[in-house]
């Protein structure tokens, strides 16, 4: 079936489910774990989007996961990776950082986020944006991608943080697993604009600070916008904030 109607669908930070125990507060844009929705399971290719904080010296255990492209985007503080093909890193802000589960692996995400001032000891919260969508193709081999894009988000325009499309082949920082798939970002100051891509479905997500969309709005932090057969609407920051955008041109179910 193809998906012709446009429609525009604001949903807000406060109204997510949200899993919260001693080292983890997480936000769930979909549904997540024990928080099921029916009609709430997606958007487009799109199946996750969690905004979580985690404690200091805390994290996810090793656990594993198949089939599913998971990008991480970290706003503040670090995070280690570490999983069973042997790859290990550390994902700090301006790091865009992919693994494909492919057949089958085993991970775990660690707050490693210690600094030391003044012959002093200290910590934080890791505050990071994890995203799940869909590979073309189930069964491939499993892979670990990450690349250092700073630089370029500072100018203030959109940057393509991970894509799988033809068009971005030259231009994107890490590769993923979907050929009708693209995540970007940008951190703008206030006043700086942006305008949203046009496709079949975008998901907007605003991790940090507020912004004005054209036709909707002031969004605040944690706000998200589903666009259906939508797009290209200007985007202004109403002060220093962050956006994260997936272009999608494509759903779950093949049309």
């Amino acid at each position: 079936m193809t998906t012709t109607e446009s429609v525009i669908d604001v949903r807000r930070a406060g109204d997510r489910a949200e899993t919260r125990i001693a080292w983890l507060d997480s936000r769930h844009s979909f549904s997540f774990g024990s928080h099921y929705e029916p009609d709430n399971t997606h958007h487009g290719l799109l199946l996750v989007n969690n905004d979580d904080r985690v404690a200091p010296a805390a994290g996810f255990e090793t656990h594993p996961h198949r089939d599913m492209e998971i990008v991480t985007w970290v706003l503040t503080g670090s995070l280690v990776h570490q999983d069973s093909t042997g790859h290990s890193g550390v994902i700090y802000p301006g790091l865009a950082q992919r693994m494909s589960a492919g057949r089958g692996i085993l991970h775990s995400e660690k707050n490693d986020s210690w600094t030391l001032t003044g012959g002093q000891s200290h910590s934080e919260p890791v505050h990071f944006v994890q995203m799940w969508v869909m590979p073309d193709e189930a069964g491939r081999t499993p892979g670990y991608q990450q690349a250092e894009i700073e630089d370029e988000l500072l100018r203030g325009g959109l940057v393509t943080i991970a894509s799988g499309m033809t068009a971005h082949r030259d231009t994107t920082a890490i590769a993923i697993g979907n050929r009708h798939a693209a995540l970007h970002g940008a951190r703008l100051q206030a006043g700086q604009g942006v305008q949203l891509p046009d496709a079949r479905y975008v998901h907007l997500f605003v991790p940090r600070g507020e912004v004005v969309l054209e036709g909707v709005g002031p969004l605040q932090e944690g706000d998200a916008v589903r666009f259906t057969a939508s797009g290209g609407q200007r985007l202004t920051a109403g002060g220093p904030a962050e956006i994260l955008v997936w272009e999608m041109h494509a759903g779950l179910v093949a049309a």
